[in-house]
């Protein structure tokens, strides 16, 4: 709880990359904790915990506004994904965030790419869904993260119309085999 305000959290930018032009169209989010004793601390330590203790939420809600304002300087071209989990979905607030983020930065909502991941869609399917179609009104990209590691059922993706879905490697290993 204390890295947040100490400034211990930044975000990091990887990049897309289109195959068919073989260019940058944007980049995802990663956040990273650079802790002052432990040094960097790895997303898979420290995002179980925040989620575990309810912090994800706080946390969440900084990337959002951060990576919104970063976007906001790059060239119209280009866009930026963030990651939300499930316990954002739960609170009644991240419509607000997001619009507020928006509104903040001045990023066209086109610009922007939400990332959820299927446990997102197993809690409270209808409110989840109704949230995901009103930030597709605002024009926001939706993207289906990680699918595979999960219950990996086609019915999520025919629930709704995602914009992308990032299949999980695990997923498709062994395909050859």
């Amino acid at each position: 709880r204390k890295g947040l305000s100490a400034g211990e959290f930044e975000l990091y930018y990887q990049p897309v990359v289109n195959l068919e032009s073989n260019e940058i169209s944007g980049f995802e989010a990663l956040l990273r904790w650079n802790h002052p004793e432990q040094g960097q601390v790895p997303p898979s330590t420290f995002i179980p915990l925040a989620e575990e203790i309810g912090f994800i939420v706080p946390l969440g809600e900084w990337v959002i506004r951060q990576a919104c304002l970063a976007a906001a300087r790059w060239p119209k071209h280009l866009t930026v994904a963030v990651n939300i989990s499930a316990a954002q979905f739960r609170g009644s607030s991240l419509m607000l965030v997001i619009v507020n983020a928006l509104a903040e930065s001045g990023l066209e909502p086109a610009r922007l790419e939400i990332e959820i991941t299927e446990s997102v869609l197993l809690q409270n399917r209808e409110a989840t869904l109704a949230v995901l179609h009103q930030l597709r009104e605002l024009g926001i990209r939706i993207a289906m993260d990680d699918f595979g590691t999960g219950y990996s059922s086609l019915t999520y993706l025919q629930s709704f119309p995602f914009d992308k879905i990032k299949i999980d490697r695990s997923f498709i290993k062994d395909v050859a085999e």
